[in-house]
């Protein structure tokens, strides 16, 4: 990500950002599951009724897609796990999802959604004998929000993008992002970037628009109900880079007093609850550099769709990145070398984790903390995280290479720490990551047949298309990776 230059002005206070009202609604029970949610811990969950749209034309819908799955396995893979058994359909028009408040990006005054009621994608889940169709699915609160802006009907596909996968890399491809979608959201983050936030001189668009993170999020998020939904995960991807950029990195980035930048950076998202003669200060704070500027309105956008349990699960996950910027910060500063399982450790938390974590709320619906916490969903989390951030390493090998300094990523820590040749230890990088998909498979495989409830298996499936779209988008992203000629 480029970085954004000097501190720029403070800019104006940001747009009202109105949550919606919630309006009352019936909830029926749970229905019968083959292991029930009592018999993991848990308090059965009920889910709201969902009801069909009225026919628009704008590109709030998902665009329509082949009814064929997204995976030929859904969280399998070598475990076992195949589509008969968690038969979730790939399309987006097969995830239904209600919208929580979004942030008006027109004057219009707000209008009633209805929730999209599709039809069933889920014959049964792992077995079970009653069928859980995507109005079973657990939905976000309905709201009201303003129609987001119109797009044109997609059109035919678009043909697959270049780039090269890692050879050997146990990956699995995903189809072709909406073409229209990715301009979309292509647009509008240039014009956040740009215009709300100031993030970065004229100079380093190039850079910006070669990050191509419309391809990245459409392709994450294929279940998003909204362009809307979409630019909340975009807006918060597009802020984490500029502060690892900037704080941590190639754009004026140090690990000099990296702890006291971050940790004021951080209460863009965690706000200081303070005195009302030191308020003010603080406040100004937050918009004294592009960074910070960017944590307090993607926070913000973030703030007015978001359940409060899901941003709190956010910030936790981003003090967790913070902490491994920090460790890695620490051995730059010593010039240590981190043994290997140190350095999957220093991984664990600067790593993809928030984007992952946060699937539920840009699908629309919301996974309960009490399921979210559970210590098999923090391990399908964790090895998430692990495998994606394994994949950077690999694609950006090169890159970092001919950057000054030394950079570590796995295959340089394997190299010093085991002796082995850089090709060596660069495949058996690879070995690390394909092992890390393995475990995450298998523990996503073992988490649905314990607990099948209908958010539990949605999220669960969410966070694998996330995996999966994370490759997609290093492998063609051509402009900032290139593979090493080791075969």
């Amino acid at each position: 990500m480029p970085e954004s230059g000097p501190p720029g002005p403070s800019i104006p206070g940001q747009r009202s950002l109105p949550s919606g009202s919630v309006p009352e609604v019936p909830k029926p029970s749970a229905p019968d599951l083959p292991i029930t949610a009592a018999a993991f811990g848990l308090e059965a969950v009920r889910h709201p009724p969902t009801a069909p749209p009225p026919p628009s034309p704008v590109t709030g819908t998902p665009p329509a897609t082949p009814a064929e799955p997204v995976f030929q396995r859904v969280l399998g893979g070598p475990t076992g796990l195949g589509t008969n058994s968690l038969s979730l359909a790939g399309s987006s028009a097969g995830t239904a999802s209600s919208p929580p408040a979004a942030v008006a990006e027109s004057a219009a005054p707000p209008l009633p959604e209805a929730v999209p009621e599709t039809t069933p994608g889920v014959e049964r889940v792992l077995g079970g004998p009653t069928g859980l169709g995507t109005a079973s699915l657990s939905l976000a609160r309905t709201a009201h929000r303003p129609p987001p802006e119109s797009v044109p009907a997609p059109p035919a596909d678009a043909p697959p993008a270049e780039g090269q996968a890692v050879p050997g890399l146990y990956h699995h491809p995903i189809p072709e992002p909406d073409p229209l979608r990715v301009e979309e959201v292509s647009r509008r983050i240039k014009r956040w970037a740009e215009d709300e936030v100031q993030l970065y001189p004229e100079e380093w668009e190039g850079q910006f628009d070669g990050f191509s993170v419309g391809r990245y999020m459409v392709g994450c998020h294929p279940d998003a109900p909204t362009v809307d939904h979409l630019m909340i995960a975009t807006r918060l991807m597009v802020a984490e880079n500029a502060v690892d950029d900037c704080y941590c990195e190639d754009h004026g980035g140090s690990p000099v007093g990296l702890g006291g930048r971050l940790l004021l950076a951080h209460t863009a998202l965690d706000p200081l609850h303070t005195t009302p003669e030191y308020a003010p200060a603080w406040q100004e704070s937050l918009g004294s550099d592009p960074p910070r500027r960017a944590y307090r309105s993607a926070m913000d956008y973030f703030n007015a769709m978001a359940s409060p349990s899901q941003v709190d699960r956010y910030r936790h996950d981003m003090a967790r990145l913070h902490l491994g910027y920090l460790a890695e910060a620490a051995w730059a500063e010593t010039d240590h070398v981190p043994e290997v399982w140190e350095y999957l450790a220093m991984r664990q938390f600067n790593n993809f984790r928030p984007c992952p974590t946060i699937t539920d709320t840009i699908g629309g619906y919301e996974l309960p903390a009490d399921l979210h916490a559970r210590p098999e969903m923090q391990r399908v989390i964790a090895l998430a995280g692990n495998a994606t951030t394994i994949v950077n390493d690999l694609y950006s090998y090169t890159k970092e290479l001919a950057s000054p300094g030394r950079h570590l990523n796995l295959p340089v820590v394997i190299a010093e720490r085991e002796k082995l040749s850089e090709r060596d230890a660069y495949l058996k990088a690879v070995e690390v990551h394909n092992d890390l998909m393995h475990a995450f498979e298998a523990a996503a495989a073992d988490l649905a047949a314990a607990c099948p409830l209908p958010p539990v298996v949605r999220f669960l499936k969410g966070v694998a298309t996330w995996v999966d779209g994370n490759h997609d988008w290093h492998r063609t992203n051509t402009y900032r990776y290139s593979l090493p000629a080791f075969w």
